[in-house]
């Protein structure tokens, strides 16, 4: 048999069911065509099954049809990992970049997407599904234990007067702030949100708001004007390298 959750010929689904010796599950018509069509998965073969609880399983095809298949909980291999409290705030861009920043603040570790409306937010529709399915992509690829809580879009002005007062703000300004390496230098790692605004930044009341609220620290990415994904990548790749647990690859 070929065992498809060991390295370099692995197969790891997210699924919702319960994980536990001797648990059948049932993959979605997505995953069972991943399984049978794209991997050639058969009979015996391993798949890897996390669902964001009960940690990661080695499970087996034990029945197979030309569309359908159902799978055995044999063992954990690994336990449950607390994840990094960390939130990605930002302004809704584009689809191919929001569906790429999506991903990668996945591998990124973050724990909440939440997209925030601006004034300039030129993107007012929001397919929470889309951003859900790549982050779940992502978190089967990188090995990751769980996927990100995405919720749904709100107004800049409403999640201000929402904010929970533990969490401290990342606020990428592209009008400048403190490095960002100097601004973690003696900061406490948990619990903490990027925030990244839309393709034409935050006008200048937005950013007096953003500023003068008690959990912002406003910080500089360098001398260059970076495109909304690549800031919100660069703030989370920063923040994972001074408090993560992120490996490269």
């Amino acid at each position: 048999m070929t065992d498809l959750a060991a390295p370099g010929g692995k197969a790891r689904l997210f699924v919702e069911t319960a994980l536990h010796e001797g648990a059948r599950v049932i993959p979605g018509a997505q995953q069972s065509h991943y399984l049978l069509h794209v991997m050639r998965a058969r009979i015996g073969d391993g798949v890897s099954l996390f669902n964001g609880r009960d940690g990661e399983w080695l499970a087996r095809i034990a029945e197979a049809s030309r569309r359908d298949c159902a799978l055995m909980c044999e063992c954990r291999t690994r336990e449950q990992e607390p994840d990094c409290d960390l939130w990605l705030v930002f302004a809704p861009i584009k689809k191919a970049p929001v569906d790429y920043l999506a991903q990668k603040a996945t591998e990124l570790g973050v724990s909440v997407l939440q997209p925030v409306f601006t004034r300039r937010t030129v993107v007012h529709r929001v397919n929470s599904e889309r951003l859900r399915a790549n982050a779940i992509e992502a978190a089967e690829q990188s090995g990751r234990l769980t996927v990100p809580e995405i919720r749904e879009p709100v107004e800049l002005a409403r999640l201000q007067s929402e904010w929970p007062h533990e969490r401290h703000l990342l606020f990428c300004d592209e009008a400048g702030g403190l490095p960002i390496l100097d601004a973690l230098a003696g900061a406490p790692p948990t619990p903490w949100a990027v925030l990244t605004g839309p393709e034409g930044g935050f006008d200048e009341a937005e950013r007096a708001a953003i500023r003068e609220h008690r959990s912002t620290v406003a910080v500089s990415l360098g001398q260059r004007i970076l495109r909304a994904d690549t800031a919100a990548l660069a703030a989370l790749a920063i923040w994972q390298a001074r408090f993560g647990r992120v490996s490269a690859v």
